[in-house]
């Protein structure tokens, strides 16, 4: 959806996914995109004058802390100065999608269904996105386009130099 909208704006995009499956379809969806089947871990696809933009909808929550603080850090990397980052987060209060009731890992990072899943609080945000970023906007939200209600944080920020 994302990777529509943004092309659908204009904007010349470089999308990423783990999921075959999800790059299959993006590829048919927005054939104009240029998208690839890669591991966020893995160096990302920019070129050396970096990114004006990017983009993580509910994609960062896989690791531990450290990890997500590091691939938060390589995002603002990415970024030229002044660059936007927009993400969305899940939130502690997602109780549909396994923010309670499974074995802990770590703090708000639960092994659901046999999957490490990390849900985020107000504080963790502000503590993760400290150092180098501008928050725009910070907003707790509820959808439903998973079937059932999702909370979630959507977040907009900004490189920051200063």
């Amino acid at each position: 959806d994302d990777t529509g909208t943004l092309v659908s704006a204009g904007l010349t995009v470089h999308a990423f996914d783990l999921s075959e499956r999800s790059v299959a379809l993006a590829r048919l969806r927005v054939p104009t995109a240029t998208v690839e089947c890669r591991d966020i871990r893995d160096p990302f696809p920019v070129g050396e004058r970096g990114a004006g933009a990017a983009v993580a909808s509910l994609s960062l929550h896989y690791f531990p802390w450290q990890q997500t603080v590091e691939l938060i850090e390589r995002v603002r990397n990415t970024l030229i100065p002044g660059g936007v980052f927009l993400c969305r987060l899940n939130s502690t209060e997602d109780r549909n999608f396994g923010a309670s009731g499974h074995p802990l890992i770590e703090e708000n990072y639960f092994l659901v269904d046999g999957e490490p899943k990390r849900f985020f609080d107000e504080q963790a945000i502000d503590t993760i996105f400290t150092n180098g970023w501008l928050v725009l906007s910070k907003e707790h939200m509820l959808t439903r386009k998973y079937v059932q209600k999702k909370a979630l944080w959507e977040i907009v920020l900004q490189r920051s130099d200063s």
